[in-house]
């Protein structure tokens, strides 16, 4: 399992805590941001492949900031994949 708690900028969201297990997302838990939405999206996300998440989250804009809560998630998604190939 793969784990990484992210911080989050440019978000109202603070943290994402995210769970990995075979390139499989098994858990997403935000901190802060929109309840409804942030819930929404990890429970939409739960059991997607990593690489689809990131393909259909990445570059989502909320009002102009540059980024968004799922935009976010696609980037700890991301650094997860990036930390594990180090390894």
């Amino acid at each position: 399992m793969k784990t990484l708690l992210y911080k989050t900028k440019g978000t109202c969201s603070k943290s994402i805590e995210v769970e990995v297990e075979n390139d499989v997302v098994e858990k997403v838990r935000f901190e802060g941001g929109c309840d409804g939405n942030t819930k929404g999206v990890a429970s939409l996300v739960k059991g997607m492949k990593v690489e689809e998440v990131i393909k259909r989250l990445k570059g989502i804009d909320c009002k102009g900031k540059g980024t968004s809560c799922p935009d976010q998630l696609s980037k700890a998604l991301e650094q997860i994949q990036n930390i594990h190939r180090v390894r």
